[in-house]
């Protein structure tokens, strides 16, 4: 078994003992822990509490065109996410909204992302333009970058390092992954253009300081509310041109974007912008509910860091004022970036000593005594990683 895995059900075969009692499955000290991946089911508690209350019925005559509004440059974008999406922001107050800005929705960053890369590089360039991030870097970057072997543009590594004389595009993400720190651009020179993703730029990852006013923005529906298997992501765009090629290349790849995800995501956004504008309702709104349980999740991790000997150390974060909340704040990432002591190689040590999959530093640019870990899996994978942590020795030199 493999926690934190989707996994495949295969029809079980009639059993020739039909009284056979079949044991429940527990998460005990056999299973392999997987916190690779930032798969967000953190918050499937809060949204099972809310039951109906973000419910979505669809006809079986609605949507069977492929247009939402042909007069808009985004012709496949609902206006009710578009709509959703400008209320949050504004209500949150993490981004410039205004009406100038252009919203290009996509089926998640990741497709935006690539749209982007497209829209910002020339044909008419002898060589494909350079791609940079300054390392740590999101591991997916350098994959998602080389995988089409696009003639427009190509990985260059890491930002902090680059000395070339060429233009190129700067990837920005803000607070960054894997390690929570707040970024901006490194490399800063003319010809420069800058991508800046901001998948955890929400009250419950970080403070939010100021409203982000770049020229092209990356958010997405999974890191902002947990819902992942909707894949959608947005991004917030100043200059028309850039826009409609980002529409262009979303047009060309996958003729839009399923408007069923788009309804259910502005549903979603919609209703935890009304509970955050109407502060007397009873209970927690979406954002305090998150802020509270990754709070208490860094708590926990950073008590057992204290008892670890040595063998681990985790990232300090300064207290910054947050507008959204109108107090003092932490910031609790998404990912703990996990640092192990001189000689170790962290993701060996904790994958040989405990059974707990991660991802290795150096797919990030750092070195192998980092690894990225999920603060983002459910209670109970959760307290069983804490567990596991907690009695990993470092005896395991896993190099």
């Amino acid at each position: 078994m493999v926690v934190g895995l989707v996994e495949t059900a295969v029809p079980a075969a009639k059993s020739t003992v039909s009284s056979a009692v079949k044991k429940p499955t527990t998460l005990s000290s056999d299973p392999i822990i997987n916190v690779a991946r930032g798969d967000p089911t953190i918050y499937e508690p809060y949204w099972k509490k809310m039951g109906d209350r973000c419910k979505v019925v669809i006809a079986g005559d609605e949507f069977m065109s492929y247009f939402c509004n042909a007069m808009n440059l985004c012709w496949f974008l609902l206006p009710e996410l578009d709509n959703a999406i400008r209320t949050l922001h504004r209500v949150v107050g993490n981004a410039m909204v205004d009406d100038d800005r252009f919203i290009v929705v996509g089926n998640g960053s990741t497709q935006l992302f690539h749209a982007l890369l497209y829209a910002l590089s020339s044909s008419n360039m002898l060589e494909p333009i350079n791609v940079v991030a300054a390392a740590p870097f999101y591991s997916s970057y350098p994959e998602e970058t080389k995988f089409l072997r696009s003639e427009l543009y190509k990985w260059a590594g890491d930002a902090n390092c680059y000395d070339k004389d060429e233009p190129y595009i700067e990837v920005v993400t803000s607070p960054n992954n894997p390690d929570g720190s707040i970024r901006g651009t490194v490399v800063n020179r003319e010809g420069g253009k800058a991508i800046h993703d901001l998948a955890y730029y929400w009250p419950q990852y970080a403070p939010i300081t100021s409203k982000a006013d770049h020229d092209a923005m990356l958010f997405t529906f999974s890191k902002a509310t947990g819902h992942a298997g909707t894949r959608i992501g947005w991004a917030i765009v100043k200059d028309k041109v850039i826009a409609a090629k980002m529409v262009k290349f979303i047009e060309v790849s996958s003729i839009g974007v399923s408007r069923e995800a788009q309804l259910r995501a502005a549903k979603v956004l919609g209703f935890i912008a009304d509970d955050c504008r109407n502060p007397d309702v009873k209970g927690e709104n979406f954002f305090e509910y998150g802020r509270r349980l990754m709070s208490e999740r860094w708590g926990k991790l950073r008590e057992m860091g204290m008892k670890s000997n040595g063998v681990f150390s985790l990232p300090k974060y300064l207290r910054d004022y947050c507008k959204f909340t109108g107090e003092y704040t932490d910031s609790n990432p998404a990912f703990a970036w996990l640092k192990s002591r001189e000689g170790l190689n962290c993701e060996n040590l904790l994958r040989d000593e405990s059974k707990i999959i991660t991802r290795a530093g150096p797919s990030f640019g750092g070195d192998s005594t980092y690894t990225r870990v999920s603060m983002l899996s459910r209670d109970v994978e959760f307290e069983l990683l804490l567990e596991r942590l907690a009695a990993v020795k470092g005896t395991v030199n896993g190099n």
